[in-house]
This record gives structure tokens, C-alpha cells and sequence, in this order.
């Protein structure tokens, strides 16, 4: 019960209570709130005892900063490196994890180098973990946000993102290549997939199958457990299977074919898992004695698929290109059709029934093509970018008379264009009729065009980067738009050019921007711009 009622023994008299509606303050009103009466109400305890609420207040505070006119975004850190550049939660990671800078201070600050090793040691792949705040865990390590991360050699570490201590580590196998970490569940259920067994030239002439295509680790995290190791085989999911991940505890396997089929990973694994095993603990597996996750024992293929299961999902895709999401459940994809190519169909989970408007097509002539994902702020909306613009759209579900979705646009971002092109037919002054050969493509480099699109999920705002091609060089800048309306709110210049050429990431968190990119001849650079105020003219 709230303490503020739980104090009264009486009720109030009918003098002390207002019985009149107040008056609802509008978004701009409520806006226009100034930043010191934020800071004030803070210091004398005006805000509810929840730690959601006091941070929601600072959030809206900081996004106020953010956008108002006298903030600038300065370029305080650049970094150059030979290996590729991480980021994750203000964390920059170098030399393939080895080094770990943090972007929270004003300027990044080392935090720790972890101890130089061969190639063959090397940390091919990470995951940031943060600690557990539903449960006490047993061991006060277990409580500590930790980095995951792949080994070449086969051993899983977990180092203390603050010091780069090894808080733990196990020995996955010494017969199967690990090298790709993913999250089945953030924060909760992760997996390890292996190097895709190839036939060897020798195996073929001998007439040997190989049908084993790789296998996947699963571990829960907080505290790292083992879930157990599975095998895929061509046996059982078809001599066209060319990949397997697993996300929200769902096994998607892709073929050849162009089709991908989903099963329950929940049920592979309490039909088929042939033995418990536990990290730590003495195990005996084909006559060889060890313990688990310690070499050269490893850790043992326990779990078996020996027949066939349930699919929950199939669909035939291009490109092997499926997307669950939404409210009520939908799914995206291009159907393995060249008449489809281009499109993008909204499907319900459902019934597979596509819904009204649910087939999105940008028709944009451009070297790239557009991309289409739905929105990461849980709010069930899709984002589809182009060249030239940014449609948020919704999905509406009906039950009268009969249950149906339709798909309905809530807001479009569109890019700044020159409208001044060059007509497609052309008349000389001796009055011949010239046709262009080519139009104007939608991605022109000498036209503005989106490349990225960031959500910066607590400050509800969009960033998009939009680069135009001048005097040789690209020139970048990142547009900071409302998540509900679109609305532009802000608009912030890179200093360092673009060239589209290479791959680019962008990551907005709070007050900092970070962007990665890659360079000329395998070269690899990190920009950190920090806010700043600047005094009103």
C-alpha cells in the first residue's frame, strides 16, 4: 500500500478534496519544463520512491539537453586499429577484445589490457553480459557484468568487464572448431555454433558421407551453466540444410531450397538429450573418464536427435531471410519468387494470411536495397529505410467479422533532394530530341541519402545518418528524429568524411556517439563524440 493513504486514519473531509478534472497539460507544455525545476524537485525528493521513475525523470532531462539548441556534439576520441573495433553498453573493445576503453567519461578512459597471446589464443568472438537482478547468485562473480568471449583454441572465458579479471573459463572440445557466439535468450540462454563440417576431396573419392554439418553449444548465463551440446545432421534436417541458429528458444534452419523451418528447441532437448552433464564434475563418455569443460575431456555431444519432430514453422524465402515480430505475431519476407523480388510481404504467424497493405515495396531504382526490421522498442512497429525515405508503419488487428491485420503508415522521413535533375529527354538548340541512357539513381552519391538508422531506446529518439557525396568526399550527418512522430529535432554534422565504399557502424548511447568504420587496406577506426554546451550568442 502506498505509505502516503497508509498514514491516514481518517478520510479526508469532502472540503479537502477537488472534485474538478485538472487540466491535462499538453506534450509541448509539459517539454517546456526547465531543467533546474528538474534538478530541484529531484534534490528535495518530489519524485516517487521507484528507481524506474527517478530514472525516466533524469532520461527526459538529458534528452532536453540533448536537443536544445546550445548542445553540440564534439569529437573528443579517435582510435586507430589493425583488427576490427567492438562496442557494447560504453564499452570499446580493440585488438580483438584484448583492450577495453570505456566512452563514458568525457573523453574514453583505458580500463584494462588483457595479457598479450599467440594467434592461435586469440578471442575471435564476444558477448556482453550484464548481471542478474531477479536472484541472489551463489557465487558474488556470478553478480558481476562479465564479457563473454570465444577463444581460437576452444576455451570460453568470462573476464570482469571492469578489470579484465578471469572470473572463469571452460574447454569446449578438442574434435569440434567453436566459433560463433550468439544470444538464444539476452541475457539468459546463449550458444556457441561451430565451423560448418566440410567434405573433404579425399572422404568423397572413398565414397564417405559426411553428414554431420556442425554443432551448437547452449549455456545459461547467471550462473554459466551447461545446457548441452547439439548435433546438427543432414540425416535428420535433409541433405539441403546450409545453416542453424537459435533465438528466443526457437531452432531456425535454413536450406538450400530457400526454406526455412522453425522447431522448439525446448522439446529437442527434453526428447533427445542422451545424458545430464554438469561443468566441474566427473563425467565417463565412450569409455573415457574426465571433467567436464576441462581439457582435453571437453565437454561431451550430449544431446541426439534420432528422429524426426514437430516443425512449428516453414516458409519459403529469398535469400533465406525470415523476421518474427509484432503485436499480434507477424512475419516478413520476400517470397522465392523473381516477380517478388524487391517486395516485402507482412504475413500473420497465425494463419500465414497476409495482412491488408501487407505487401511493402519501396520501388527505388538503387545500387543498395532497402531494408525492412521490426521497430527494437517493443512497440510491434516496423521500420522499412530506403535510399530516400523512412516509413514507420503499424499493424491493425481486427476480430469483426472476421479476424484480419492490416498494415497502415504512421510516418514517413524523407531525405533532402534536389529537385532541379536533369530531365530524362532533352532538346538541342538545332532541335534534336536527346534521351538519357540512364536515370538518376535513388542512392546517387551526389544526393542525400540515408545509410544507417540507430534507436537510442532511453531517449526515444531515432538517429539517421544521411551522407552526401561533395567534392570528392562523403559528408555525413546524423538526424536525431522523435520515435513517435518522426519529427526532425536535431540535426549533427561528422567531422570525419564517409566513404560508402566501406562498411560504417553508428551507435547513439545517451550523451555519446560512437562510429566505426573501415578504412583503406584493413584499417580500422573509432570516432567518440561527447555533448557539450556551448554558451547562447
Amino acid at each position: 500500500m502506498d505509505s502516503s493513504f497508509a498514514a491516514c486514519s481518517e478520510p479526508p473531509s469532502r472540503k479537502s478534496v477537488n472534485l474538478a478534472r485538472p487540466r491535462a497539460r499538453s506534450h509541448a507544455q509539459a517539454a517546456r519544463k526547465n531543467a533546474g525545476i528538474y534538478m530541484q524537485s529531484r534534490k528535495i525528493g518530489r519524485f516517487s520512491n521507484d528507481a524506474g521513475t527517478l530514472l525516466r525523470k533524469n532520461m527526459n532531462l538529458l534528452r532536453q539537453i540533448v536537443l536544445q539548441d546550445t548542445t553540440e556534439f564534439i569529437k573528443v576520441w579517435t582510435r586507430q586499429s589493425k583488427s576490427p573495433i567492438a562496442y557494447e553498453c560504453g564499452r570499446i573493445y580493440l585488438d580483438n577484445y584484448r583492450c577495453c576503453y570505456s566512452s563514458i567519461p568525457s573523453k574514453p578512459q583505458h580500463l584494462y589490457e588483457l595479457p598479450k597471446c599467440t594467434k592461435v589464443e586469440k578471442l575471435e568472438d564476444a558477448l556482453l553480459c550484464q548481471c542478474s537482478l531477479g536472484k541472489t547468485l551463489p557465487q558474488p562473480s556470478d553478480q558481476k557484468p562479465c564479457l563473454l568471449a570465444l577463444s581460437a583454441d576452444n576455451w570460453l572465458y568470462r573476464f570482469s568487464i571492469d578489470t579484465g579479471e578471469q572470473l572463469q573459463r571452460v574447454y569446449l572440445s578438442q574434435h569440434h572448431k567453436f566459433r560463433y557466439l550468439g544470444w538464444d535468450v539476452p541475457q539468459e540462454t546463449f550458444y556457441i555454433k561451430s565451423l560448418q563440417n566440410k567434405q573433404t576431396a579425399m572422404a568423397r573419392q572413398a565414397g564417405l558421407d559426411q553428414t554431420t554439418l556442425m554443432y551448437l553449444a547452449v549455456f545459461k548465463v547467471a550462473p554459466l551453466e551447461l545446457v548441452g551440446i547439439l548435433e546438427i545432421n543432414k540425416r535428420v534436417f535433409g541433405t539441403t540444410v546450409v545453416d542453424v541458429i537459435l533465438t528466443q528458444g526457437v531452432l531456425a534452419v535454413s536450406h538450400s531450397s530457400k526454406v526455412v523451418r522453425l522447431y522448439s528447441f525446448e522439446n529437442v532437448v527434453q526428447k533427445y538429450t542422451t545424458k545430464e552433464v554438469v561443468l566441474g564434475e566427473q563425467c565417463e563418455w565412450n569409455g573415457v573418464r574426465g571433467t567436464v569443460g576441462e581439457p582435453p575431456f571437453g565437454i561431451p555431444v550430449n544431446i541426439h536427435i534420432n528422429g524426426c519432430f514437430p516443425v512449428l514453422f516453414e516458409v519459403s524465402c529469398f535469400n533465406n531471410g525470415i523476421q518474427i515480430g509484432g503485436h499480434p505475431w507477424h512475419y516478413i519476407f520476400t517470397p522465392n519468387n523473381k516477380k517478388h523480388q524487391g517486395t516485402h510481404h507482412i504475413c500473420s504467424l497465425w494463419d500465414g494470411s497476409l495482412a491488408k497493405n501487407g505487401i511493402q515495396d519501396m520501388k527505388c531504382c538503387s545500387l543498395e536495397s532497402d531494408w525492412i526490421y521490426f521497430h527494437p522498442d517493443d512497440s510491434g512497429r516496423i521500420i522499412h529505410v530506403g535510399p530516400s525515405t523512412i516509413n514507420m508503419l503499424k499493424i491493425l488487428s481486427t476480430q469483426e467479422p472476421h479476424p484480419q491485420s492490416e498494415v497502415i503508415p504512421e510516418f514517413s522521413i524523407t531525405a533532402h533532394r534536389d529537385n532541379n535533375a536533369a530531365p530524362l529527354v532533352s532538346v538541342t538548340s538545332s532541335g534534336r530530341i536527346v534521351k538519357r541512357r540512364f536515370q538518376q539513381l535513388d542512392d546517387d552519391p551526389e544526393q542525400e541519402t540515408f545509410r544507417l538508422v540507430e534507436y537510442e531506446d532511453e531517449l526515444d529518439l531515432l538517429a539517421v545518418v544521411e551522407v552526401t557525396h561533395r567534392e570528392d568526399e562523403g559528408k555525413a550527418h546524423v538526424g536525431l528524429h522523435d520515435n513517435q512522430t518522426g519529427k526532425l529535432m536535431k540535426r549533427l554534422p561528422l567531422m570525419e568524411s564517409w566513404d560508402v565504399t566501406y562498411s560504417h557502424e553508428l551507435f547513439f548511447d545517451r550523451d555519446t556517439i560512437v562510429h566505426i568504420e573501415q578504412g583503406r587496406n584493413n584499417q580500422f577506426f573509432c570516432h567518440v563524440y561527447k555533448v557539450t554546451c556551448r554558451q547562447p550568442d
